[in-house]
């Protein structure tokens, strides 16, 4: 199991294996998945070539249904579905089973959107001519997902691309192969044709590339690094590819001095230690007024103690990031006052303690790079103005959030934000399947995800005059 081509499970040609470890305890060996490459994207593109014009003609409400039926599989199997993402990819099971309800709720969005997919009816400016649009689906599209979410994020792409009668090739994270292994399993079983869905699991240079690559590849949906991100950009952009990127975050929350300080503590701490801060929209960064500082930071350090490693702390998916974490928060050591945490938690897996840095200034590098990590940053400020420059002094612009009670504030907040998402008195964290998600500057490149957007993405708007004058001419209102 690992590369599923045209209806089958199927064994890559190079004979390279991914080991699929536990990264809360490492000896624990999940399963051998075989590693793709061009060949199998080549395979499973063919597939979906041919898969294309039935699946285009099947009526929207139809494919819908499928999608309806994906979702009574997918609750049957969500303990299921938990475990193997909390065992693969270190996520706690409560968090996991909320990921899969999330994946869950998006289902049944993009199942009803198979009864919404319009187009627009418009005046002419000739006469004797009605005027509409339509949307109609790319073609073969390309979906790279990241490990940070292996059900929820591979689910917000594949169903907007299927519903909107789209054939699909997806990538997932090497890290994660099994949980997206399982959505394809669960999308055969509740008769999605042959050829439709498509899945290579393989390393971002052989089958990612590929993808980048194939000329019958219409778009690419990306979601990870920002370094990644530039490739994806550069490569669709050769190739003519439609293209959207979901790449780093860096979120700040504000804290005024009007804020109800418990409630502020608590959606911080959330957002900085929940997913052990291994998501896009996690709090990495807390502007506190300085007024506010010496009620908010003990509150804080005892909130953040709560989340235990091993227990409602997961680890770091895998070495190679357990060892970026742990190199973050020695230069943070350097550029600012560490409070609380810092170390290795225990002698098995990757775990890492929940972490503090005080006193950061914008211009470190702790404040200003992406760490994925459970840290947290902390500055201070004098006025709002001064807390909307430091929230916006970053590259990034995913999400963020204002603690206030002062409403005047709430909405120059809104309009001055650097952010695609805009979060007030709760964390920076989530998002909805019926709301855009995405963001701007460098964390957001293309069409927004989910919602209307993420069927927008994968279809193209056709304009349609009928004329029924009978001249054959346009004959203009004046």
């Amino acid at each position: 199991m690992g590369t599923f081509i045209n209806g089958e499970w199927v064994l890559p040609v190079s004979g390279s294996i991914i080991e699929n470890r536990n990264p809360a305890n490492p000896d624990d060996l999940i399963g051998s998945f075989p590693a793709g490459g061009g060949a199998e994207v080549s395979l499973a593109v063919e597939a979906a070539s041919k898969a294309f014009n039935s699946w285009k003609k099947t009526p929207a409400p139809e494919r819908g249904r499928l999608l309806y039926r994906v979702i009574e599989i997918a609750k049957q199997r969500s303990e299921e579905i938990a475990q193997i993402m909390t065992r693969e990819q270190g996520k706690v099971f409560p968090e996991a089973l909320g990921e899969v309800k999330k994946g869950i709720n998006l289902l049944e969005y993009y199942a009803g959107a198979g009864f919404r997919l319009d187009g627009q009816s418009l005046p002419s400016e000739t006469r004797d001519c009605f005027t509409y649009t339509i949307r109609r689906p790319l073609g073969v599209v390309g979906l790279i997902t990241p490990w940070n979410f292996p059900w929820a994020i591979p689910v917000w792409k594949t169903a907007p691309a299927l519903v909107a009668g789209n054939t699909v090739v997806i990538k997932p994270a090497e890290l994660t192969p099994a949980t997206a292994a399982i959505m394809v399993e669960i999308f055969h079983e509740a008769g999605l044709p042959a050829g439709v869905l498509n899945m290579v699991t393989g390393y971002g240079p052989d089958a990612g590339e590929a993808i980048l690559n194939h000329p019958e590849i219409k778009a690419v949906s990306f979601t990870g690094s920002n370094e990644v991100g530039q490739r994806v950009i550069s490569a669709c952009a050769a190739g003519m590819k439609k293209v959207t990127c979901e790449l780093g975050g860096k979120n700040a929350v504000i804290v005024m001095d009007d804020a109800d300080l418990d409630s502020a503590v608590t959606a911080v701490s959330v957002g900085a230690f929940g997913s052990t801060g291994q998501r896009c929209t996690a709090t990495s960064r807390l502007l506190l007024h300085k007024d506010i500082k010496d009620a908010v930071m003990p509150r804080l350090i005892e909130a953040a103690k709560g989340f235990v490693p091993g227990e409602n702390l997961g680890p770091s998916v895998d070495e190679k990031q357990f060892q970026t974490v742990l190199s973050y928060i020695e230069t943070g050591k350097s550029e600012a006052s560490l409070i609380l945490g810092g170390n290795r938690a225990g002698n098995k897996g990757y775990f890492v303690e929940p972490t503090i840095f005080d006193n950061v200034s914008a211009e470190s590098k702790i404040f200003q790079e992406e760490i994925f990590g459970p840290v947290l940053c902390v500055s201070t400020f004098e006025t709002f103005e001064e807390a909307i420059e430091l929230a916006n002094n970053s590259r990034f612009g995913l999400a963020g959030s204002l603690f206030t009670r002062d409403m005047s504030r709430v909405l120059r907040y809104a309009e001055e934000v650097e952010v695609g998402m805009v979060h007030v008195n709760e964390p920076t964290i989530g998002g909805e399947a019926q709301l855009p998600f995405g963001g701007v500057k460098s964390t957001g490149y293309g069409d927004r995800e989910m919602c209307e957007d993420g069927i927008n993405f994968f279809t193209e708007t056709k304009t349609v005059f009928l004329n029924y004058s009978g001249s054959g001419d346009r004959s203009m209102v004046r």
